[in-house]
């Protein structure tokens, strides 16, 4: 055992305030170095210019040297470089942190500070303690993470969502460890989560029945018709269209805000990406090549002679087919289903949020939010990038990196990129 491990061994608290620049942290340890001391634990943060630096170390052992030199030694370092320095005396490392830890991420849009006191004091209250907070974004929403000890993550997470629901700001509790950075697989809906649009309601469109596509989706709504009944309700109208209107209803899909920037920074970091949809493959099919997505399934609307028949064909894919589409494509992809995150917004995705490790409901209705894992209520699809502790920086950096390799401008972080489905 080391003498930084020894409870009992004199231990020294070092804490650096002032303008930060380069050369301070090493400048610090230079100094510590003449007295031949142990590092315990560093932490260093910067805000707006400012910085606070920490160095846990042991107390001096070299011969001749004592406490009281070595504060003076670094009191004279720290005004030299018009900085402040405070030491505190004390023993052994920091203590344990508490059992049941967890990542808790919240977005607001904006982060205010009644908000932030709320959602620590939940926490409190649950019994956790507050490790540390950093920011994943400023833009185009708010996001920190707090590292939480000591709570039960599930009892973390009810207790917070309740919260976050009432002030309006959107929380994810994830619990810490090694599964975190592993390979996971993302299975989006497409309707309203992964486009903007509702895929039925384009091709009624073109035949000239949105009224009656609307009628059937509410009488669905309202629990006269179940998701198959209304299904073929629906394509049942769309008899006779032209098979050409597929490529019109393609080119009219919309992407949501962040789908790219979603989908591609998850494919740089190992993800296997999928989406599942109760809409129809003659579009999922096509965003499965655009966006190179890894696993795609949808109903398929039957086409004979050039005319859509007003049926769909094969297996249909309902709230428990897509249950059931997720555990296929993470068998498939050699993911445990604990790894796999799933993103929906309708009552239909329910089964497929609650079965996923993690369960993400996209600006979604109210008891879709209450059932799932987390919530995300800003209309950015990428945000869901800060729930698996994603910066914004880092998205920034491998799109400037992406851009310098193949010559094009990239982002400048001063905004969305260009892209309309970022």
């Amino acid at each position: 055992m080391s003498a930084s491990q020894n409870s009992d061994v004199r231990t020294l608290l070092v804490k650096i305030f002032g303008k930060d620049r380069p050369g301070i942290t090493a400048g610090l340890f230079d100094t510590l170095a003449a007295y031949a001391v142990d590092v315990v634990d560093i932490e260093q943060v910067v805000s707006r210019g400012r910085l606070v630096l920490c160095a846990l170390v042991t107390a001096p052992s070299a011969a001749g040297a004592d406490e009281g030199e070595l504060r003076a030694t670094v009191h004279s370092w720290a005004e030299s470089m018009k900085l402040q320095a405070e030491i505190i005396s004390g023993t052994g490392d920091n203590r344990p942190r508490g059992l049941g830890r967890s990542h808790v991420t919240v977005l607001g849009h904006p982060l205010t500070a009644e908000s932030t006191a709320a959602i620590a004091a939940r926490i409190t209250e649950t019994g956790g303690n507050i490790d540390r907070i950093f920011r994943l974004a400023k833009y185009p929403v708010t996001a920190v993470e707090f590292a939480v000890s000591g709570a039960a993550p599930e009892a973390l997470r009810t207790a917070l969502a309740t919260r976050a629901a009432a002030i309006g700001v959107d929380v994810a509790v994830v619990s810490a460890g090694l599964h975190r950075r592993a390979q996971r697989l993302v299975v989006m809906d497409v309707d309203s989560t992964l486009i903007q649009d509702e895929v039925i309601e384009l091709f009624a469109a073109h035949a000239g029945c949105e009224d009656q596509v609307a009628e059937v989706t509410a009488a669905a709504m309202r629990g006269e018709l179940d998701f198959e009944q209304s299904l073929h309700a629906r394509v049942a109208l769309l008899a006779g269209l032209d098979a050409s209107v597929v490529d019109k209803v393609r080119a009219e899909v919309r992407l949501t805000p962040g789908a790219r920037t979603l989908i591609r920074t998850l494919k740089r970091l190992g993800f296997q990406v999928g989406v599942v949809s109760g809409g129809f493959t003659q579009v999922t099919d096509d965003l499965r090549e655009r966006l190179g997505l890894d696993f795609a399934s949808a109903n398929t609307l039957e086409i004979v002679d050039g005319k859509l028949t007003g049926r769909v064909t094969g297996e249909i894919v309902d709230r428990a087919g897509k249950a059931k589409l997720l555990r296929r494509f993470a068998a498939e992809a050699g993911v445990p289903l604990a790894q796999t995150v799933a993103i929906g917004d309708g009552a239909n995705d329910l089964d497929m949020l609650n079965a996923a490790g993690l369960g993400v409901a996209f600006n979604a209705k109210p008891v879709v939010r209450e059932a799932a894992h987390t919530a995300v209520n800003v209309p950015f699809l990428d945000a869901v990038l800060y729930l698996l502790g994603i910066t914004r920086e880092e998205v920034e950096a491998a799109d400037a990196a992406e851009a310098a390799r193949s010559g094009e401008a990239g982002p400048t972080g001063s905004g969305p990129a260009p892209d309309g489905g970022r």
